[in-house]
C-alpha cells in the first residue's frame, strides 16, 4: 500500500469537531491533513446552538467574533405547560464573558471554523487507524498515510476504528423525537413545553426561523411530518404547523468511552461520547474537546515528545465532562415523556418552584455547559 509522506497530524472527521482541531493546529503551523468521508458538507443541521465555555476557548483565536456575526444570542428561556408560564432560566444572569446560548446552523458553524483549516481531502474512507513504531497509520482509499498524531473525531460510526467490540458500552433509550427548522417569528426565547403528551422545544435561529424538537408518540407511522404537524397544532404553533413541510425523526443514545488517548491516537467528539441532543451539549463537549487539546498536541509535535501528564489530565477532565454532560441529558430526556394528569401536576408545580429560587441560576448554569470541567 503506496505511503504519501509523513504528516504532524491527521484529523479524521470534516465536521464541526475535526474542523476546530484542525484550524488551531493549522493555524499554529504544523503539517495538518484532513481526511472526511462525505463528498461535500452537509447542508442540514443538528446542533444549533453554542455555549458561553466554547465562545470563551475561542475568543483569542478570532473565531467567537467570526461566529457571533451570524448567531443569534439568546439570553433565557422559559418553562410552559399548557399555555401558561412555569418560570424562566436566565442565561444573562450568568458569571461568564458570554451570558447566552449563540444559536446558528451547523453549516453555518462548521463554515467558520473551515476557514483556519487546510483544504479537506473529501470522499476518503478511512479502514483503519493504527500504531506503527512511533507513527501512527492511517489507512484510506488503498493509500497508507502516515502522522505522528491522529486525531478522531468522525462521529459514531468512526468508533470502530479505535476501540474494540464493546469497549464503549451504549445505551439506547427508548424516546422517539421530531425535529424541523421552520419560519416562525417571535422573540429570542427558547421555549420548552412540558405538558401530558410529551415536550415540545422551540429555540430561536437567525432569519425569523426557530428549530421545533418534539416527543414522538408514534415512531412506526410513516409520515414524520404529520406528526410533528399535529404536535404544533395542539400546542398552538399554528404558523409553525401551516410552514412545515419537511420532518426529521431521531433516536436517543447515550455513550462515554472509558478511554480517549491510545499512543498517537486521541479521540475526540462524538466518536468518544454520544449523549441526548435534548439539551444541545454533544456538539459543544466535542468543540471543548478540541479547544482543550490543541495546545497539548501542538506542543507534542514541536517537542517530539508525549505528553504523558497533560495527556492523562487532559483526559480525565473530558471524560468526566461527558459523564456530566450524559446524566444531564438524561434527566432532560426523563422530564420531556408523556406522564399522567396527576403527574403533569406534581412535575408543574416543582418546576414552578424551583424556578422561582436562587435554584434557578444553577440550572441556567448548567444547561449553558458551566459544570463542564473547562467552563
Amino acid at each position: 500500500m503506496p505511503d504519501d509522506g509523513v504528516h504532524d497530524v491527521i484529523v479524521v472527521g470534516g465536521g464541526p469537531v475535526g474542523m476546530l482541531i484542525a484550524g488551531q493546529l493549522h493555524r499554529a503551523g504544523l503539517d495538518v491533513t484532513v481526511l472526511e468521508r462525505r463528498g461535500e458538507a452537509a447542508p442540514g443541521s443538528r446542533a444549533i446552538g453554542v455555549h458561553a465555555p466554547v465562545l470563551a476557548a475561542l475568543e483569542a483565536s478570532g473565531v467567537t467574533e467570526r461566529l457571533l456575526a451570524g448567531a443569534l444570542r439568546v439570553r433565557r428561556g422559559e418553562a410552559r405547560s399548557d399555555g401558561r408560564l412555569l418560570g424562566t432560566v436566565r442565561f444573562d444572569r450568568l458569571s461568564t464573558r458570554f451570558p447566552f446560548v449563540a444559536t446558528l446552523p451547523q453549516s453555518a458553524t462548521e463554515a467558520v471554523l473551515a476557514a483556519d483549516a487546510p483544504p479537506v481531502r473529501r470522499g476518503m474512507h478511512v479502514t483503519a487507524v493504527r500504531r506503527v513504531g512511533d507513527r501512527v497509520r492511517v489507512d484510506v482509499d488503498g493509500t497508507s498515510l502516515s502522522a505522528r498524531v491522529a486525531i478522531v473525531a468522525a462521529g459514531v460510526r468512526a468508533r470502530d476504528l479505535v476501540f474494540r467490540r464493546d469497549a464503549v458500552p451504549v445505551r439506547e433509550y427508548p424516546d422517539r423525537y421530531l425535529m424541523a427548522d421552520l419560519t416562525a417569528p417571535g422573540e429570542a426565547v427558547a421555549v420548552v413545553h412540558l405538558d401530558r403528551g410529551g415536550v415540545l422545544e422551540s429555540f430561536p435561529l437567525p432569519g425569523g426561523r426557530r428549530r421545533f424538537v418534539a416527543w414522538d408518540a408514534d415512531p412506526a407511522a410513516d409520515d414524520p411530518a404529520a406528526r410533528l404537524r399535529a404536535v404544533l397544532e395542539r400546542r398552538g404553533e399554528h404558523h409553525a404547523a401551516a410552514a412545515l413541510q419537511h420532518a426529521s425523526a431521531f433516536r436517543v443514545r447515550r455513550a462515554v468511552a472509558p478511554a480517549l488517548v491510545h499512543g498517537g491516537v486521541v479521540v475526540i467528539g462524538d466518536t468518544a461520547h454520544e449523549v441526548s441532543p435534548i439539551g444541545g451539549q454533544g456538539m459543544n463537549l466535542g468543540l471543548l474537546d478540541a479547544a482543550t487539546l490543541a495546545a497539548i498536541v501542538t506542543g507534542w509535535v514541536r517537542s517530539g515528545r508525549r505528553p504523558d501528564a497533560e495527556l492523562r489530565r487532559w483526559e480525565r477532565d473530558r471524560i468526566a465532562s461527558a459523564r456530566t454532560a450524559a446524566r444531564l441529558a438524561a434527566m432532560n430526556t426523563a422530564l420531556g415523556r408523556p406522564v399522567s394528569a396527576g403527574a403533569a401536576v406534581l412535575r408543574r408545580g416543582a418546576l414552578r418552584v424551583l424556578l422561582a429560587t436562587p435554584a434557578e441560576g444553577a440550572l441556567a448554569r448548567a444547561y449553558a455547559m458551566g459544570l463542564d470541567r473547562a467552563s
